[in-house]
Protein backbone atom coordinates (compact mmCIF):
# COMPACT_ATOMS: atom_id res chain seq x y z
CA UNK A 1 0.00 0.00 0.00
CA UNK A 2 1.55 3.30 -1.10
CA UNK A 3 2.06 6.13 1.33
CA UNK A 4 -0.31 9.03 0.55
CA UNK A 5 1.20 12.46 -0.06
CA UNK A 6 -0.65 15.47 1.30
CA UNK A 7 -0.53 19.03 -0.06
CA UNK A 8 -1.88 22.10 1.70
CA UNK A 9 -3.43 25.26 0.27
CA UNK A 10 -4.23 28.17 2.58
CA UNK A 11 -6.69 30.99 1.96
CA UNK A 12 -7.28 33.97 4.22
CA UNK A 13 -5.46 35.52 7.12
CA UNK A 14 -2.28 34.70 9.09
CA UNK A 15 -4.35 32.83 11.68
CA UNK A 16 -5.24 30.34 8.94
CA UNK A 17 -1.57 30.07 8.00
CA UNK A 18 -0.79 29.02 11.58
CA UNK A 19 -3.63 26.47 11.56
CA UNK A 20 -2.33 25.03 8.29
CA UNK A 21 1.19 24.79 9.64
CA UNK A 22 -0.02 22.86 12.69
CA UNK A 23 -1.88 20.41 10.45
CA UNK A 24 1.21 20.09 8.26
CA UNK A 25 3.30 19.37 11.37
CA UNK A 26 0.88 16.58 12.32
CA UNK A 27 1.23 15.06 8.85
CA UNK A 28 5.03 15.36 9.10
CA UNK A 29 4.92 13.32 12.28
CA UNK A 30 2.83 10.57 10.65
CA UNK A 31 3.31 7.86 8.07
CA UNK A 32 2.13 10.25 5.35
CA UNK A 33 4.34 12.61 3.38
CA UNK A 34 3.91 16.32 2.74
CA UNK A 35 3.93 17.44 -0.88
CA UNK A 36 4.86 21.00 -1.80
CA UNK A 37 2.78 20.78 -4.99
CA UNK A 38 -0.79 19.63 -5.52
CA UNK A 39 0.26 18.09 -8.83
CA UNK A 40 2.34 15.51 -6.97
CA UNK A 41 -0.16 14.97 -4.16
CA UNK A 42 -2.78 12.32 -3.51
CA UNK A 43 -4.74 14.57 -1.15
CA UNK A 44 -5.14 18.33 -1.07
CA UNK A 45 -6.18 19.95 2.19
CA UNK A 46 -7.73 23.36 1.47
CA UNK A 47 -7.85 25.62 4.54
CA UNK A 48 -10.53 28.22 3.88
CA UNK A 49 -11.62 31.68 5.00
CA UNK A 50 -15.28 32.68 5.21
CA UNK A 51 -15.11 36.00 7.06
CA UNK A 52 -16.86 37.93 4.27
CA UNK A 53 -18.73 36.94 1.13
CA UNK A 54 -15.73 37.64 -1.09
CA UNK A 55 -13.73 35.10 0.92
CA UNK A 56 -16.53 32.54 0.61
CA UNK A 57 -16.60 33.03 -3.15
CA UNK A 58 -12.81 32.66 -3.34
CA UNK A 59 -13.04 29.39 -1.39
CA UNK A 60 -15.78 28.03 -3.66
CA UNK A 61 -13.75 28.94 -6.75
CA UNK A 62 -10.71 27.13 -5.34
CA UNK A 63 -12.84 24.06 -4.62
CA UNK A 64 -14.05 24.05 -8.23
CA UNK A 65 -10.43 24.16 -9.41
CA UNK A 66 -9.61 21.27 -7.11
CA UNK A 67 -12.58 19.32 -8.50
CA UNK A 68 -10.87 19.47 -11.91
CA UNK A 69 -7.56 18.44 -10.29
CA UNK A 70 -9.32 15.52 -8.61
CA UNK A 71 -10.98 14.35 -11.85
CA UNK A 72 -7.64 14.31 -13.70
CA UNK A 73 -6.39 11.22 -11.82
CA UNK A 74 -8.14 8.38 -10.04
CA UNK A 75 -7.70 8.20 -6.30
CA UNK A 76 -7.21 11.88 -5.61
CA UNK A 77 -9.02 13.36 -2.60
CA UNK A 78 -10.06 16.85 -1.49
CA UNK A 79 -10.43 17.84 2.16
CA UNK A 80 -11.78 21.29 3.05
CA UNK A 81 -10.95 22.69 6.49
CA UNK A 82 -11.26 26.01 8.29
CA UNK A 83 -13.86 28.71 8.37
CA UNK A 84 -16.05 27.63 5.45
CA UNK A 85 -17.18 24.35 7.06
CA UNK A 86 -17.29 26.06 10.46
CA UNK A 87 -19.69 28.67 9.14
CA UNK A 88 -21.94 26.55 6.90
CA UNK A 89 -21.61 23.06 8.38
CA UNK A 90 -23.63 20.21 6.90
CA UNK A 91 -25.23 22.50 4.32
CA UNK A 92 -22.04 22.26 2.26
CA UNK A 93 -22.18 18.52 1.61
CA UNK A 94 -25.03 18.42 -0.92
CA UNK A 95 -23.77 21.62 -2.57
CA UNK A 96 -20.15 20.48 -2.95
CA UNK A 97 -20.14 16.71 -3.57
CA UNK A 98 -16.62 17.04 -5.03
CA UNK A 99 -15.27 17.40 -1.49
CA UNK A 100 -14.46 14.15 0.29
CA UNK A 101 -14.47 15.58 3.82
CA UNK A 102 -15.20 18.85 5.59
CA UNK A 103 -13.27 19.61 8.78
CA UNK A 104 -14.32 22.70 10.77
CA UNK A 105 -11.80 24.75 12.75
CA UNK A 106 -12.69 23.10 16.06
CA UNK A 107 -11.91 19.64 14.62
CA UNK A 108 -8.69 20.36 12.73
CA UNK A 109 -6.77 18.34 15.31
CA UNK A 110 -8.58 15.25 13.93
CA UNK A 111 -7.15 15.65 10.42
CA UNK A 112 -5.02 12.51 10.66
CA UNK A 113 -8.11 10.48 11.60
CA UNK A 114 -9.92 11.91 8.59
CA UNK A 115 -7.02 11.10 6.27
CA UNK A 116 -6.79 7.58 7.67
CA UNK A 117 -10.49 7.02 7.01
CA UNK A 118 -10.33 8.38 3.48
CA UNK A 119 -7.10 6.71 2.35
CA UNK A 120 -7.30 3.48 4.29
CA UNK A 121 -3.65 3.92 5.27
CA UNK A 122 -2.86 4.03 9.02
CA UNK A 123 -1.47 7.40 10.07
CA UNK A 124 0.89 5.89 12.67
CA UNK A 125 1.12 9.30 14.30
CA UNK A 126 4.05 10.17 16.54
CA UNK A 127 4.74 13.29 18.55
CA UNK A 128 6.84 15.87 16.75
CA UNK A 129 7.38 19.64 16.61
CA UNK A 130 4.16 21.62 16.49
CA UNK A 131 5.40 23.86 13.68
CA UNK A 132 7.15 23.28 10.36
CA UNK A 133 7.42 26.83 9.05
CA UNK A 134 10.88 28.13 8.26
CA UNK A 135 12.09 31.49 7.03
CA UNK A 136 12.69 34.96 8.32
CA UNK A 137 9.17 35.55 9.66
CA UNK A 138 6.64 33.35 11.48
CA UNK A 139 3.18 33.93 12.89
CA UNK A 140 2.43 32.70 16.40
CA UNK A 141 -1.24 32.47 17.35
CA UNK A 142 -1.80 33.53 20.94
CA UNK A 143 -5.58 33.12 21.00
CA UNK A 144 -8.54 32.05 18.92
CA UNK A 145 -12.16 33.11 18.71
CA UNK A 146 -13.75 36.32 19.96
CA UNK A 147 -16.14 37.36 22.72
CA UNK A 148 -17.01 40.67 21.11
CA UNK A 149 -20.32 40.99 19.35
CA UNK A 150 -19.66 43.46 16.57
CA UNK A 151 -22.87 43.53 14.54
CA UNK A 152 -21.15 43.00 11.18
CA UNK A 153 -18.81 40.17 12.15
CA UNK A 154 -19.27 36.40 11.73
CA UNK A 155 -16.06 35.44 13.54
CA UNK A 156 -17.69 34.46 16.89
CA UNK A 157 -20.04 32.07 15.08
CA UNK A 158 -17.15 30.64 13.03
CA UNK A 159 -14.32 30.51 15.57
CA UNK A 160 -16.31 30.41 18.80
CA UNK A 161 -15.63 32.31 22.03
CA UNK A 162 -12.24 33.81 22.83
CA UNK A 163 -9.73 31.29 24.13
CA UNK A 164 -6.18 32.22 25.12
CA UNK A 165 -3.28 29.85 24.61
CA UNK A 166 -1.30 29.28 27.81
CA UNK A 167 1.70 31.56 28.16
CA UNK A 168 4.19 28.69 28.29
CA UNK A 169 2.83 27.23 25.04
CA UNK A 170 3.25 30.55 23.24
CA UNK A 171 6.74 31.13 24.64
CA UNK A 172 7.88 27.59 23.82
CA UNK A 173 6.63 27.87 20.25
CA UNK A 174 8.30 31.24 19.79
CA UNK A 175 11.60 29.82 21.10
CA UNK A 176 11.31 26.84 18.74
CA UNK A 177 10.92 29.18 15.77
CA UNK A 178 13.75 31.48 16.89
CA UNK A 179 16.05 28.48 17.27
CA UNK A 180 15.18 27.52 13.68
CA UNK A 181 16.23 30.92 12.40
CA UNK A 182 13.05 32.99 12.52
CA UNK A 183 13.94 36.65 12.91
CA UNK A 184 10.48 38.14 13.31
CA UNK A 185 7.81 36.65 15.57
CA UNK A 186 4.37 38.03 14.73
CA UNK A 187 1.79 37.52 17.49
CA UNK A 188 -1.72 37.13 16.07
CA UNK A 189 -5.27 36.23 17.11
CA UNK A 190 -8.80 37.42 16.40
CA UNK A 191 -8.50 39.77 19.38
CA UNK A 192 -4.97 39.77 20.77
CA UNK A 193 -5.77 42.56 23.23
CA UNK A 194 -8.00 40.13 25.18
CA UNK A 195 -5.24 37.59 25.72
CA UNK A 196 -5.24 36.20 29.25
CA UNK A 197 -8.60 37.52 30.40
CA UNK A 198 -10.09 34.02 30.25
CA UNK A 199 -7.06 32.65 32.10
CA UNK A 200 -6.86 35.14 34.96
CA UNK A 201 -9.73 37.58 34.50
CA UNK A 202 -7.41 40.50 33.97
CA UNK A 203 -5.15 42.15 31.42
CA UNK A 204 -2.12 39.95 30.79
CA UNK A 205 -1.02 40.80 27.25
CA UNK A 206 1.88 42.98 28.52
CA UNK A 207 3.13 39.97 30.51
CA UNK A 208 3.03 37.74 27.42
CA UNK A 209 4.68 40.33 25.20
CA UNK A 210 7.49 40.84 27.74
CA UNK A 211 8.03 37.08 28.03
CA UNK A 212 8.32 36.57 24.27
CA UNK A 213 10.62 39.57 23.91
CA UNK A 214 12.91 38.23 26.66
CA UNK A 215 13.86 34.99 24.91
CA UNK A 216 17.48 34.43 23.84
CA UNK A 217 18.28 34.96 20.18
CA UNK A 218 18.55 37.57 17.43
CA UNK A 219 14.96 38.48 16.56
CA UNK A 220 12.19 41.03 16.88
CA UNK A 221 8.52 40.80 17.91
CA UNK A 222 5.45 42.30 16.25
CA UNK A 223 1.96 42.50 17.76
CA UNK A 224 -1.12 42.54 15.50
CA UNK A 225 -4.91 42.90 15.77
CA UNK A 226 -5.47 44.98 18.91
CA UNK A 227 -8.84 46.53 19.61
CA UNK A 228 -8.75 50.22 20.65
CA UNK A 229 -9.98 49.49 24.17
CA UNK A 230 -7.12 47.02 24.61
CA UNK A 231 -4.36 49.63 24.33
CA UNK A 232 -3.30 50.20 27.92
CA UNK A 233 -0.55 52.19 29.56
CA UNK A 234 1.05 48.94 30.74
CA UNK A 235 1.18 47.61 27.20
CA UNK A 236 2.75 50.80 25.86
CA UNK A 237 5.30 50.78 28.69
CA UNK A 238 6.38 47.23 27.81
CA UNK A 239 6.69 48.19 24.15
CA UNK A 240 8.67 51.29 24.97
CA UNK A 241 11.00 49.36 27.25
CA UNK A 242 12.22 46.77 24.74
CA UNK A 243 14.31 47.26 21.61
CA UNK A 244 13.07 43.89 20.35
CA UNK A 245 9.41 44.92 20.19
CA UNK A 246 8.44 46.70 17.00
CA UNK A 247 6.88 50.08 17.57
CA UNK A 248 3.97 49.08 15.40
CA UNK A 249 0.30 48.75 16.30
CA UNK A 250 -2.56 47.47 14.17
CA UNK A 251 -5.76 48.95 15.63
CA UNK A 252 -9.04 48.47 13.70
CA UNK A 253 -11.13 51.51 14.64
CA UNK A 254 -13.83 50.73 12.00
CA UNK A 255 -15.42 54.20 12.23
CA UNK A 256 -15.25 57.57 13.95
CA UNK A 257 -18.95 58.42 14.26
CA UNK A 258 -20.30 57.59 17.71
CA UNK A 259 -23.72 56.75 16.25
CA UNK A 260 -22.28 54.34 13.71
CA UNK A 261 -19.96 52.73 16.27
CA UNK A 262 -22.86 52.10 18.65
CA UNK A 263 -24.90 50.47 15.89
CA UNK A 264 -21.83 48.33 15.17
CA UNK A 265 -21.76 47.31 18.83
CA UNK A 266 -18.48 49.09 19.43
CA UNK A 267 -17.24 51.77 21.81
CA UNK A 268 -15.43 55.04 21.20
CA UNK A 269 -16.03 58.15 19.15
CA UNK A 270 -14.08 60.69 17.09
CA UNK A 271 -12.50 62.50 20.04
CA UNK A 272 -11.63 59.44 22.12
CA UNK A 273 -10.11 57.58 19.18
CA UNK A 274 -8.10 60.62 18.16
CA UNK A 275 -6.89 61.00 21.75
CA UNK A 276 -5.86 57.32 21.71
CA UNK A 277 -3.78 57.84 18.57
CA UNK A 278 -2.13 60.92 20.04
CA UNK A 279 -1.44 59.11 23.31
CA UNK A 280 0.20 56.19 21.53
CA UNK A 281 2.44 58.51 19.52
CA UNK A 282 3.46 60.30 22.69
CA UNK A 283 4.28 57.05 24.49
CA UNK A 284 6.02 55.47 21.47
CA UNK A 285 7.81 58.12 19.42
CA UNK A 286 8.23 56.95 15.84
CA UNK A 287 5.46 54.35 16.12
CA UNK A 288 3.82 53.06 12.95
CA UNK A 289 0.03 52.78 13.09
CA UNK A 290 -2.25 50.69 10.88
CA UNK A 291 -6.04 50.72 11.06
CA UNK A 292 -9.11 49.31 9.34
CA UNK A 293 -12.26 51.30 8.61
CA UNK A 294 -15.63 50.35 7.16
CA UNK A 295 -17.71 52.37 4.72
CA UNK A 296 -21.47 52.16 4.30
CA UNK A 297 -22.55 50.46 7.53
CA UNK A 298 -26.36 50.48 7.84
CA UNK A 299 -27.61 53.90 8.85
CA UNK A 300 -24.38 55.67 7.89
CA UNK A 301 -25.30 59.17 6.75
CA UNK A 302 -23.37 61.44 4.44
CA UNK A 303 -22.29 63.38 7.53
CA UNK A 304 -21.05 60.17 9.18
CA UNK A 305 -19.05 59.31 6.06
CA UNK A 306 -17.53 62.79 5.95
CA UNK A 307 -16.64 62.52 9.64
CA UNK A 308 -14.78 59.28 8.97
CA UNK A 309 -12.87 60.91 6.12
CA UNK A 310 -11.86 63.78 8.40
CA UNK A 311 -10.75 61.30 11.04
CA UNK A 312 -8.60 59.31 8.61
CA UNK A 313 -6.92 62.54 7.54
CA UNK A 314 -6.45 63.96 11.02
CA UNK A 315 -5.32 60.71 12.69
CA UNK A 316 -2.81 60.24 9.83
CA UNK A 317 -2.40 56.48 10.03
CA UNK A 318 0.57 55.03 8.18
CA UNK A 319 -1.67 52.37 6.65
CA UNK A 320 -5.45 52.37 6.33
CA UNK A 321 -7.29 49.24 5.23
CA UNK A 322 -10.78 49.94 3.90
CA UNK A 323 -13.80 47.66 3.61
CA UNK A 324 -17.18 48.40 2.12
CA UNK A 325 -19.87 46.98 4.41
CA UNK A 326 -20.97 43.47 3.45
CA UNK A 327 -24.26 42.13 4.82
CA UNK A 328 -22.96 38.80 6.05
CA UNK A 329 -25.49 36.02 6.51
CA UNK A 330 -26.28 35.39 10.16
CA UNK A 331 -24.93 38.69 11.48
CA UNK A 332 -27.19 41.27 13.18
CA UNK A 333 -26.08 43.99 10.75
CA UNK A 334 -27.53 42.08 7.79
CA UNK A 335 -31.03 42.79 9.11
CA UNK A 336 -30.57 46.36 10.30
CA UNK A 337 -32.70 49.10 8.77
CA UNK A 338 -31.05 51.82 6.71
CA UNK A 339 -29.01 49.56 4.43
CA UNK A 340 -26.78 51.80 2.31
CA UNK A 341 -26.98 51.17 -1.47
CA UNK A 342 -24.07 49.13 -2.80
CA UNK A 343 -22.94 51.86 -5.20
CA UNK A 344 -22.81 54.35 -2.34
CA UNK A 345 -20.90 51.92 -0.10
CA UNK A 346 -18.33 51.31 -2.81
CA UNK A 347 -17.88 54.98 -3.68
CA UNK A 348 -17.42 55.91 0.00
CA UNK A 349 -14.93 53.08 0.41
CA UNK A 350 -12.97 54.24 -2.62
CA UNK A 351 -12.77 57.80 -1.33
CA UNK A 352 -11.47 56.50 2.00
CA UNK A 353 -8.94 54.24 0.28
CA UNK A 354 -7.68 57.11 -1.90
CA UNK A 355 -7.40 59.40 1.11
CA UNK A 356 -5.67 56.74 3.19
CA UNK A 357 -3.15 56.16 0.41
CA UNK A 358 -2.31 59.85 0.10
CA UNK A 359 -1.86 60.14 3.87
CA UNK A 360 0.15 56.91 4.05
CA UNK A 361 2.45 57.85 1.18
CA UNK A 362 3.16 61.17 2.88
CA UNK A 363 3.94 59.32 6.11
CA UNK A 364 6.35 57.02 4.26
CA UNK A 365 8.10 60.01 2.68
CA UNK A 366 8.92 61.28 6.18
CA UNK A 367 11.51 58.48 6.44
CA UNK A 368 13.63 59.91 3.62
CA UNK A 369 16.99 60.96 5.06
CA UNK A 370 16.75 58.63 8.05
CA UNK A 371 18.61 55.39 8.73
CA UNK A 372 16.52 52.33 9.60
CA UNK A 373 17.06 48.71 10.58
CA UNK A 374 15.73 46.30 7.97
CA UNK A 375 15.10 42.57 8.15
CA UNK A 376 16.43 41.21 4.86
CA UNK A 377 14.09 38.76 3.14
CA UNK A 378 14.39 36.35 0.25
CA UNK A 379 13.68 37.48 -3.28
CA UNK A 380 14.24 40.65 -5.22
CA UNK A 381 12.23 43.26 -7.02
CA UNK A 382 13.66 44.65 -10.28
CA UNK A 383 17.18 43.72 -9.22
CA UNK A 384 16.83 45.18 -5.73
CA UNK A 385 16.96 43.28 -2.45
CA UNK A 386 13.82 43.32 -0.33
CA UNK A 387 13.50 43.89 3.40
CA UNK A 388 11.12 45.27 5.99
CA UNK A 389 11.50 47.80 8.75
CA UNK A 390 9.65 47.47 12.04
CA UNK A 391 7.09 49.76 10.44
CA UNK A 392 6.36 47.27 7.64
CA UNK A 393 4.36 44.19 8.59
CA UNK A 394 4.65 41.15 6.32
CA UNK A 395 2.33 40.84 3.31
CA UNK A 396 0.13 43.86 4.02
CA UNK A 397 2.42 46.93 4.16
CA UNK A 398 5.16 48.39 2.03
CA UNK A 399 8.72 47.06 1.79
CA UNK A 400 12.22 48.52 1.77
CA UNK A 401 14.33 48.13 -1.40
CA UNK A 402 18.12 48.37 -1.56
CA UNK A 403 21.00 46.98 -3.67
CA UNK A 404 21.70 43.24 -3.14
CA UNK A 405 24.35 42.28 -0.64
CA UNK A 406 23.13 41.41 2.87
CA UNK A 407 22.04 37.81 3.35
CA UNK A 408 18.41 36.85 3.86
CA UNK A 409 17.56 36.53 7.52
CA UNK A 410 19.99 39.20 8.68
CA UNK A 411 19.37 42.71 9.93
CA UNK A 412 20.88 45.54 7.89
CA UNK A 413 21.14 49.27 8.39
CA UNK A 414 19.71 51.15 5.41
CA UNK A 415 19.81 54.88 4.70
CA UNK A 416 16.51 55.87 3.09
CA UNK A 417 17.04 58.05 0.00
CA UNK A 418 13.56 57.94 -1.56
CA UNK A 419 10.05 56.58 -1.25
CA UNK A 420 7.50 55.26 -3.73
CA UNK A 421 4.02 55.08 -2.29
CA UNK A 422 4.38 52.92 0.81
CA UNK A 423 7.78 51.53 -0.24
CA UNK A 424 11.13 52.90 0.92
CA UNK A 425 14.27 52.92 -1.22
CA UNK A 426 17.80 53.22 0.14
CA UNK A 427 21.40 52.11 0.45
CA UNK A 428 22.98 49.72 2.95
CA UNK A 429 25.47 51.43 5.20
CA UNK A 430 28.30 49.85 7.17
Amino acid sequence: MSVPSIAFITLGCPKNEVDTDRMRAAVNASAYTVSVSSEDADVVVLNTCAFIQDAVEEAIAEIMDLAEWKAARDGRLVVVTGCLPSRYGAALRPELPEVDAFVPVAEENTLLDVLERLTGVPACATKGPSRTVSGTTAYVQISDGCDRRCAYCAIPSIRGPHKSRPLDDVVDEAQLLIDRGTREIVLVGQDTSSWGRDLAGQERLPELLHAVASLPGDYRVRLMYLQPDGISGRLLDVMAGSDRICRYLDIPVQHASRDVLRRMGRTGDYDSLLALVEGIRKALPGVTLRTTVMAGFPGETRQDAQMLERFVQEAAFDYTGVFAFSAEEGTPAAGLPGQVPRRTRLSRAQRLADLGHVVGAARAARHVGSTVTVLVEEGDEDGMAVGRTCGQAPEIDGVTLFPPGPESGTFARVRIDDSDGYDLIGQVIA
